[in-house]
């Protein structure tokens, strides 16, 4: 019943408000997830005001829209979300909003989907952290890049310059990635963390990876996931496993205790960076500093 409330109330915000003037001229932006509010920010600069719905630590898959969402969905100009339905919950939000003229960008939609890493955990059927292959990311940006242009035609050079800067740091940071991997012996490259966050960063970069929850952290992970990797980790004689920032803890305290008791010392091997960035104002809290800061952690702990 609160659920049918609450979409009555998004329909009745969407058909009733109007759109407040921007005193200040700029784009008002809306993001769902810190990856994607990072990338606008660094491709609108000061051309844009950027609202993003998910800080550090917040859960996409499990993230739900409340009334102050719906507010800045409205007086939106643009919204980009990721898609694939990462942002599960929202979706019905989102589809309320498809007869309107803002309709929200879902800027996976702009990846071949052959390419894609394929799931039957989502509607989209398709695993949807994509923002782990650096290509992809760089599609991401040209989408924005392009997107705000329709918006703001006087500033197309701005929006270009500022792409390409950031294409260039992407690609400093892919080089950096792969030197750092280079480290770390073939045989070592399995990571074990909470949820199958990172299966693009594995194909990409030559890991195994086995996520203790599948790829939706909506899945529970029971006693018998817990043993059978528990095993794995003791065949492989893995050195480390990871907790994630948005997940809990639990989990994967519960699967170091499995291993332990079987005689095989297996450490918690840091905090990874999945499906939100780190806080505001630090390194970890951009996409480029997330992803190195994950990969020196991870190889760190596996060496």
């Amino acid at each position: 019943m609160k659920k049918i409330i609450f979409l009555l109330a998004i329909t009745f915000t969407f058909t009733a408000c109007k759109d407040t003037p921007k005193a200040n001229g700029k784009l008002n932006i809306v993001t769902t997830t810190t990856m994607i509010t990072d990338l606008v920010q660094n491709i609108g600069g000061d051309v844009v005001n950027i609202q993003g719905l998910m800080g550090s630590g917040v859960d996409p898959h499990l993230y739900k829209a409340s009334a102050g969402d719906v507010t800045k969905l409205v007086d939106a100009d643009v919204i980009f979300y990721n898609g694939l339905h990462l942002e599960g919950k929202l979706v019905e939000v989102f589809e309320k909003m498809g007869d309107q003229a803002k309709t929200p960008i879902a800027l996976a939609d702009e990846l071949d989907k052959s390419t894609l890493i394929g799931s039957d955990y989502f509607a989209s059927n398709y695993d949807p952290h994509v923002w782990f292959n650096i290509e992809y990311y760089k599609q991401f940006a040209e989408k924005v890049s392009s997107i705000l242009t329709q918006k703001k035609p006087d500033y197309a050079t701005t929006f270009e310059d500022n792409k390409k800067a950031y294409i260039v740091k992407l690609e400093e940071l892919q080089n950096r990635i792969i030197r750092i991997i280079e480290s770390l012996p073939k045989e070592k490259r399995v990571l074990v963390t909470a949820h199958d966050a990172f299966n693009y960063f594995g194909k990409s970069y030559g890991f195994e990876v086995v996520g203790l929850q599948g790829l939706s952290t909506a899945t529970e992970a029971g006693v018998q996931d817990v043993q059978k990797l528990a095993a794995f980790i003791i065949e492989k004689n893995i050195k480390a496993i990871f907790i994630e920032s948005s997940v809990p803890k639990r989990t994967i305290e519960a699967l170091q205790a499995a291993v332990n008791s079987k005689g095989h010392d297996v450490k918690i091997g840091g905090t990874l960076y999945s499906d939100a960035l780190g806080n505001a104002g630090t390194v970890e809290g951009t996409y480029i500093g997330m992803f190195e800061y994950n990969v020196n952690t991870i190889v760190n702990a596996l060496k």
